[in-house]
């Protein structure tokens, strides 16, 4: 079952990888240790994702564009992250994780770039590549 009470088949299973947004503050709080747990995890009962750059950039206009802190974008091996990944969108764009994060499932991070009114545009440089 799904937290929102519906059966999940298999195939709604995520894989692969996957964006998650985050203030930078945020993660360089936890990004020394094992576990990453995202702002908001204690009351929905697991982590927001997105696949694909422009759905994300979208997502963070949608959501965050008023919010004026600095964010940076987390790339999750979901077969890393140490946790469930579902699809709960038809589209299946929007994976869910239901726990933890454990930081091995980090591949990279990226700058988030935004325009002076605080809109989203881009991807920016990698601060960080663990992939290797």
């Amino acid at each position: 079952m799904s937290a929102s009470g519906r059966r999940v088949d298999s195939e709604q299973l995520a894989t692969g990888t996957t964006f998650h947004l985050t203030p930078v503050e945020h993660w360089e709080a936890q990004r020394g240790g094992g576990q990453y747990v995202p702002e908001g995890f204690d009351g929905e009962g697991f982590i927001h994702c997105t696949d694909g750059e422009a759905a994300l950039i979208e997502t963070a206009n949608r959501y965050y564009r008023e919010d004026a802190r600095e964010f940076v974008v987390l790339e999750l091996d979901l077969g890393r992250v140490g946790a469930r990944a579902i699809y709960e969108d038809e589209g299946r764009i929007y994976p869910h994780i239901f726990g933890e994060i454990d930081i091995k499932g980090v591949i990279s991070v990226r700058r988030v770039e935004r325009g002076d009114d605080g809109t989203f545009v881009g991807l920016g440089e990698v601060l960080a590549d663990d992939s290797a």
